[in-house]
């Protein structure tokens, strides 16, 4: 059975997306060895899971991208998760519509090559949080305070560090299993 990773950008006072909605915010600490951090998080997973505004952007974006992130993101398959999407515009996709939490169950039990990797939007992501199906966090914390904004957590919840990884620009991964 695969587990559901969720990977995320915070800002330093917790808001993963600002009120206006941009994400320029993210490259703040950006360093190579951050880079190659995503990298291996993003190569490892067995399949990408996003919901609709997030698959939309990536969907215009990472077909025609080169660097070190590019293969993987266009040759790992996606999951999006929308109620409204008819058509898949990216690579190899599966469209789900429904329960979320029914549909993330079915998918962890299928498959078995790497892990379910969730890219947030804030929507997206605060909903996976939700279902309480998620078996880690790697949140990867930006030298940046927003001021307002998104958070990812909607209510307390207890996590289990497991590590933490400083990088060069001064970002800061750290991973956290979730409690079952």
């Amino acid at each position: 059975m695969a587990s559901l990773v969720l990977k995320m950008s915070v800002s330093l006072d917790g808001y993963v997306a600002p009120i206006d909605g941009s994400s320029d915010w993210i490259t703040a600490g950006d360093s190579d060895d951050a880079l190659s951090w995503i990298v291996e998080t993003v190569s490892d997973a067995g399949a990408h899971l996003m919901g609709a505004t997030t698959y939309a952007a990536m969907a215009a974006y990472w077909p025609g991208a080169s660097g070190p992130l590019a293969k993987p993101m266009n040759a790992i398959p996606k999951v999006v998760f929308s109620d409204s999407l008819a058509a898949p515009q990216w690579g190899e996709t599966t469209i789900v519509a429904g329960d979320l939490a029914e549909a993330v169950t079915r998918l962890k039990q299928e498959r078995s090559d790497g892990y379910l990797l969730a890219h947030g939007g804030a929507r997206f992501a605060r909903s996976l949080v939700g279902t309480g199906l998620i078996d880690e966090y790697r949140l990867v914390i930006h030298p940046v305070v927003l001021g307002a904004g998104e958070r990812l957590f909607p209510a307390p919840l207890t996590i289990e560090p497991t590590s933490t990884t400083v990088f060069s620009g001064g970002a800061v991964a750290h991973v956290f299993a979730a409690h079952p």
